[in-house]
């Protein structure tokens, strides 16, 4: 008897009147699905809906695939089908002698070393996300290091919650707007008192929680 060399990374989406498979890699998901093959048994007529004594009473309503009883022949159909879908997909796919995962050769395998490239990264690739990083992490550091702010510019963002839409009819808003320009409604961004942090109006000259002084 000959067995049928099988792999994890696929889905059955066969169906009464013919076999399909979808193999997909284990790495980075991309799948290759086979075309769809009729089933040489022709009809649904060779498919047996499971006999209502004696499995539950579903006789008489339309079972899925995996609810009903094939017929031999659909049975070595499917099997043969399978087979051949495999040797279809085999080309696509290589199994890592390492972690033994079926990976796609377009995207996830290291030909060179003969893994796949979780075990062994691609090395170009690997330097380039390096450089990126390593700009990034160096922007960050001069943006944290670098003084853009005047005192006031500080002062006020400390102090001020910034309305960037009009409470009234939802338009957008220029930085510091006083007045809607679709609706004229005049805008009150909230404020805060920059010693205690206390809500104020816009107006208050002294915070009346702890009397400093506020920049208007």
């Amino acid at each position: 008897m000959e067995l049928i060399k099988f792999v994890r990374n696929y889905s059955d989406h066969s169906t009464d009147r013919g076999f399909q498979f979808e193999f997909n890699c284990d790495r980075c998901g991309t799948g290759y699905r086979t075309p769809f093959l009729a089933s040489t048994t022709g009809v649904v007529t060779e498919v047996l809906d499971v006999a209502s004594g004696l499995f539950g009473g579903i006789l008489g309503r339309a079972a899925s695939v995996s609810d009903r009883v094939h017929s031999a022949a659909w049975e070595r159909s499917h099997d043969n089908a399978f087979r051949k879908s495999v040797e279809v997909a085999r080309p696509r796919f290589e199994q890592c002698p390492r972690c033994s995962q079926w990976v796609c050769k377009e995207s996830c395998w290291n030909p060179d070393l003969g893994l796949c490239k979780g075990c062994a990264p691609d090395e170009e690739a690997e330097f380039a996300a390096a450089q990126a990083e390593a700009r990034i992490s160096k922007g960050r550091e001069v943006i944290a290091e670098t003084d853009y702010l005047s005192a006031d510019d500080k002062k006020r963002l400390k102090s001020e919650t910034v309305v960037a839409k009009c409470p009234n009819c939802g338009a957008a808003l220029a930085t510091r707007a006083k007045f809607c320009p679709e609706c004229g409604q005049a805008i009150e961004a909230e404020k805060h008192c920059t010693e205690c942090g206390a809500k104020i109006k816009r107006s208050t000259k002294f915070c009346p929680e702890c009397g400093a002084k506020q920049e208007i």
